[in-house]
């Protein structure tokens, strides 16, 4: 699991960055934006993060895979 604080600096980063594309590429990066909202809005209802699942398994700062539980 990853600290909070990381999913965060993602997110705004992914959200500022797609924003300025948006406006100075292509206003397709919009929807962009609204991926990243729609993920941190459906994770905050269902504990479920993508971006969090894939750091994990990178072990990247600081996150870790979920402990697989073996029978």
């Amino acid at each position: 699991m990853c600290n909070d604080n990381v999913i965060r600096r993602f997110a705004g980063v992914f959200i500022l960055l797609s924003v300025v594309l948006g406006f100075t590429v292509s206003p397709n990066f919009f929807w962009f934006t609204a991926f990243v909202g729609f993920n941190l809005l459906q994770s905050s209802f269902t504990n479920f993060c993508p971006l969090e699942k894939i750091l994990g398994r990178l072990g990247l700062f600081g996150c870790r895979a979920p402990a697989q539980t073996t029978r």
